[in-house]
């Protein structure tokens, strides 16, 4: 059983992304990348994320996060890959005006208002100038930016840059949204209004691709993430999926716990409770009507129960999970694997 002080009570649910079928804005296959020295960046990347969908990729520095998002980009040349963008083989140039992009320490030109930067950017991206100055009014309205549109990024905040640069990803109406660190160093009023415009963001269809390092962020946000690790994907999933073994309830009463350590087949372990003169029965699952009985003997016997809470491994037990060695206890190194065959496929 999970360590009692490595979990987190269920949250509320997120609203759900739109059920779109099985149609992939990101779908890939055996993706490989190595460098001279036989630095193995990427080994065999398989990974799907669903147009509708808030996409979360985590993993430690050096694990391949920003090489990964690069070959999907077409800024770095894979080794190997298989696999579509938006339906389109990777490196399919003309796919590339369907994906907003926006990379970690974006910087706009200090004499561009954030008008001008949106513009700007659906330029770059072949929208015509009519549409770019229409779509920049909805977008500073959408991130919140309205009454400050037209005065110079020079005088924003990190957070101001942060929603103009979401904006300017978006100005080409993408299919496919890449946000590289999209919440950093942006204060927590911020980072909520945010994760309330890649709400919006997904509402309206798009797939949200996120690389992060803020885990907690993730968390409140993603419908599904993938964990990379040495440049493999160690898990994927929702989290739910990911956390389903560590589920269960938690029941605080008053009082020593029961001298019965079972009901229904369900094992039951006691803790001391975090109140004085309480204790917490740990039950191992998930199910909430498998615990109905164990809450009626409790109450033929009397006793006073303080609290009922379900409870997982949060995202960021799970991330510290797969990011050490289960041997050892460690962490795994940071960075490539060097001087190995890799794992499918060996050298390309």
């Amino acid at each position: 059983m999970p360590d009692m002080q490595e979990t987190t009570s269920i949250p509320p649910s997120m609203p759900t992304a739109p059920e779109r079928g099985r149609e992939y804005a990101v779908d890939l296959h055996d993706v490989r990348k190595s460098y001279k020295g036989k630095v193995h960046a990427l080994r065999g990347i398989e990974m799907k994320a669903q147009r509708g969908e808030i996409f979360g990729l985590l993993g430690p520095n050096g694990a391949g996060k920003s090489t990964l998002v690069k070959i999907m980009l077409t800024v770095v040349r894979p080794t190997h890959a298989k696999g579509t963008i938006l339906g389109k083989p990777i490196g399919h140039q003309g796919t590339l005006r369907r994906v907003g992009y926006l990379p970690e320490k974006h910087r706009f030109p200090i004499y561009q208002t954030g008008r001008q930067a949106i513009e700007f950017a659906g330029a770059m991206s072949q929208v015509d100038a009519k549409t770019c100055r229409n779509k920049a009014d909805e977008l500073l309205d959408l991130v919140g930016m309205s009454d400050w549109g037209d005065k110079k990024v020079s005088t924003y905040s990190k957070g101001m840059l942060q929603r103009v640069g979401i904006a300017a990803a978006m100005v080409n109406e993408p299919d496919l949204v890449v946000l590289d660190e999209p919440t950093d160093g942006v204060d927590p009023v911020g980072r909520k209004d945010i994760r309330d415009v890649l709400v919006k963001i997904r509402n309206r269809g798009a797939c949200v691709f996120l690389n992060s390092h803020l885990l907690s962020e993730l968390e409140m946000v993603c419908d599904r993430v993938a964990i990379l690790v040495q440049g493999e994907v160690a898990a994927q999933g929702t989290i739910e999926e990911l956390t389903s073994a560590s589920r269960r309830y938690e029941i605080t009463i008053l009082g020593t716990p029961p001298e019965w350590t079972d009901r229904n087949g369900l094992s039951m372990t006691s803790l001391p409770g975090q109140t004085e003169g309480a204790s917490t029965l740990v039950v191992s699952t998930a199910e909430a009507n498998e615990i109905q009985d164990i809450l009626d003997q409790l109450r033929r016997e009397n006793r006073t129960i303080v609290s009922l809470r379900p409870v997982r491994e949060s995202l960021e037990d799970l991330f510290i999970r797969y990011v050490h060695d289960p041997e050892t206890g460690r962490a795994k190194a940071p960075g490539a694997i060097r001087n190995v065959r890799a794992s499918k496929g060996g050298d390309a």
